[in-house]
């Protein structure tokens, strides 16, 4: 089978052109499908999105974690040559394990939708795909033009699946997360286009190659005073630590996460989020290692304050999808604070985390909107005893708890366990820290299951409940699966992740 869909690369070309444009091109197919054909959207956007997952598989099981540097798979041909810019691509361990997420995590959100009442379908179905290209550009796109632009194609799909299938407040929301983190993407383009002048003046090449940079950065050609490196570092970084988003800059993202549709949460914290803190690595560190030194004790100080300030408000919250979205900013802190704790041991955990993460909370959030399906509210008091009525909504919400707060076998201790082992290396202040937003957010999660399906019901209407339907649970699944795997089997993700973590560390002159 997956030979089968990857001889059919897009008019002969690699197999990462198929993977970054196979959506796009169901995309375009489906706007000559009729609106009213709900039966023959939903199966061309399974099948698209289905076929991009095996993609993604292939490409894993053809990948060799050997592989030195981001030269998997490399492409590179001309496309606006006189200006240095290319279409430049390459893969290593770190983008293959967020690429394989990204392909799941679309594919079960489709599964699910296929089982919902959602009106301008197509729209709905079209918005993904394509947002699924953004996001796999990003994360394979060596050409810093190239990955700017898929950067910014994500805003667009995303932009229109919170203003239109979103709640009450969708419209202001949309724009809450377009403007933060358009502003942060601005600045960062300003920075890529002063670095390509840069590389020019010092090297003679006129070039946009990440590939390049690091060279310049790694042998100090760019010359680059001890002011504009932290110039430049800091405008990639906020536009990374925007999407992340790290406190004080994450106040759009509740707001986002309670009027998305249930699709749109599970993709923006499944993925988007994730793309902050990979551009942090992929870029930030590796380019500027003299300002990355310089700024390590003010994002570490920043983490520190996200982990236990996310966890501090998440346990205040009445509102299950508020209460998992402000658990982001806490989770996604503790992933800042592993990648700038500068070992192998925190890195690797950082990325576990960045997985892991992906699959809990997006499970999380799809059994949030399956609740809500059925009574229209997310109020923990408005529930209270349906374990009863929905067991397997139940378990599998239980799981991803589990999951969440890093219990033994599940995906979240390991990542968790490896973060506070490097970060324990460095600093023991720091890490006490970072275990107290751990602690934290077992009593916030546990309450939240108590409140939610334990106890007596509370709320008569709540004995007509009905459990989670099949397309639902297909949906739900393969993060249920990953969950598990990952607890109990971490050792072939880690050995992906090895050569990646030691190629950044030693760029950022960091000791791996």
């Amino acid at each position: 089978m997956l030979d089968s869909i990857t001889s059919l690369d897009l008019l002969g070309a690699d197999i990462l052109t198929t993977l970054l444009f196979l959506p796009s091109l169901g995309a375009l197919l489906l706007l000559a499908v009729p609106a009213e054909a709900k039966q023959a959207i939903r199966a061309m956007g399974l099948l698209f999105s289905g076929a991009t997952l095996l993609v993604s598989a292939k490409i894993a099981l053809r990948f060799d974690p050997a592989t030195p540097g981001i030269s998997g798979f490399r492409v590179d041909y001309p496309w606006m040559e006189s200006l240095g810019i290319r279409y430049q691509l390459g893969i290593d361990g770190f983008a293959l394990s967020l690429v394989v997420l990204t392909t799941l995590l679309t594919f079960c959100v489709l599964l699910v939708a296929a089982g919902q009442d959602l009106q301008r379908f197509k729209g709905y179905v079209v918005s993904f795909l394509i947002l699924e290209t953004g996001m796999l550009g990003s994360l394979v796109a060596l050409d810093t033009i190239l990955f700017y632009v898929f950067w910014e194609v994500m805003l667009v799909p995303m932009y229109f699946i919170i203003g239109i299938w979103g709640g009450k407040r969708r419209i202001y929301a949309a724009m809450k997360f377009f403007l933060f983190t358009l502003v942060g993407s601005l600045l960062m383009f300003i920075a890529i286009l002063f670095l390509a002048i840069q590389h020019q003046k010092t090297t003679g090449i006129l070039s946009f190659s990440l590939l390049d940079w690091m060279n310049a950065a790694k042998s100090n050609a760019w010359a680059l005073t001890p002011g504009m490196e932290a110039l430049v570092f800091g405008a990639f970084a906020l536009a990374f630590l925007v999407k992340v988003p790290l406190w004080p800059l994450h106040t759009w993202l509740p707001d986002a996460h309670v009027e998305a549709p249930t699709g749109g949460s599970v993709i923006l914290a499944g993925v988007l989020l994730k793309l902050g803190t990979y551009g942090l690595m992929r870029f930030a560190l590796p380019l500027f290692p003299n300002a990355t030194m310089k700024f390590t004790p003010l994002i570490v100080g920043l983490a520190l304050v996200g982990v236990v300030y996310g966890a501090w408000v998440a346990a205040a919250q009445k509102d299950m999808k508020k209460l998992v979205a402000y658990s982001s900013v806490s989770h996604l802190a503790l992933v800042v604070l592993g990648i700038f704790a500068g070992n192998a041991e925190a890195a690797a955990g950082a990325i576990y985390q960045m997985i892991g993460h992906g699959l809990t909370t997006g499970l999380l959030f799809m059994l949030v909107g399956v609740l809500y399906d059925r009574r229209h509210t997310r109020e923990m008091a408005d529930y209270g005893g349906v374990a009863r009525q929905v067991p397997v909504t139940t378990t599998l919400f239980v799981i991803a708890t589990l999951g969440s707060i890093g219990l033994p076998g599940l995906n979240g201790f390991i990542g968790e366990f490896l973060i506070l082992a490097g970060v324990f290396k460095v600093n023991v202040v720091w890490c006490a820290i970072a275990a107290t937003g751990m602690i934290l957010s077992a009593i916030y999660m546990l309450t939240l299951i108590q409140k939610v399906f334990w106890g007596p019901v509370t709320q008569p209407v709540n004995n007509g409940l009905t459990d989670i339907n099949i397309w639902e649970f297909l949906g739900a699944m393969p993060l249920v699966a990953g969950i598990v795997i990952l607890g109990v089997y971490p050792g072939p993700v880690l050995d992906l992740l090895k050569p990646s973590i030691t190629f950044v560390l030693e760029a950022a002159r960091l000791h791996p």
